[in-house]
């Protein structure tokens, strides 16, 4: 399946429908999200997100290089530090960390791509949004999601209301 780069902006609600099929598609297909920059504080947006996450059905891999274990995952320094039998599974990349750190770490989503061929999705959560980290990681295969939050599309797209 070819990848295409899909820049969400709220700003683009005329084409919901069909990001709304593609969205559906990635939580449907896709189980195994690394979450870089996942906070160990509850408060905090990422955490509550990979709650949700967690408890929805998706394995989560926290990356964090200051927290030993988030919501009872063990977390890694970075991805690259990830266990080469667990990086064979990551699916999504999420990305948690301020628009200006996005380029190292979608180099290192880069490179498990090459390595494992599993990684397919960059997700830039909400309010993160690097179009040069965007473009290379179309370059390289990978579909692209900029200023989404992942919990708030899912809710969206399968909540039973």
């Amino acid at each position: 399946m070819k990848r295409h780069i899909y820049l969400l902006y709220q700003s683009l609600e005329k084409k919901e429908g069909l990001l709304d099929k593609e969205l559906t598609q990635i939580f449907t297909k896709y189980k195994t999200i690394a979450i870089v920059g996942l906070s160990r504080d509850p408060t905090k947006d990422s955490y509550r997100v990979a709650q949700y996450l967690k408890t929805h059905g998706f394995h989560i891999i926290p990356v964090n290089p200051t927290a030993e274990e988030i919501l009872e995952e063990k977390c890694y320094k970075s991805l690259l530090d990830v266990p080469v039998n667990i990086q064979k599974t990551i699916e999504i990349v999420d990305i948690f960390r301020p628009s200006n750190e996005v380029s190292q770490i979608v180099e290192q989503a880069i490179r498990l791509k090459k390595m494992h061929g599993v990684l397919a999705i960059v997700w830039m959560q909400l309010g993160i949004i690097n179009k040069e980290a965007a473009e290379m990681a179309k370059k390289a295969g990978l579909t692209v999601v900029i200023d989404k939050c992942m919990m708030q599309e899912h809710r969206r797209l399968f909540s039973k209301t």
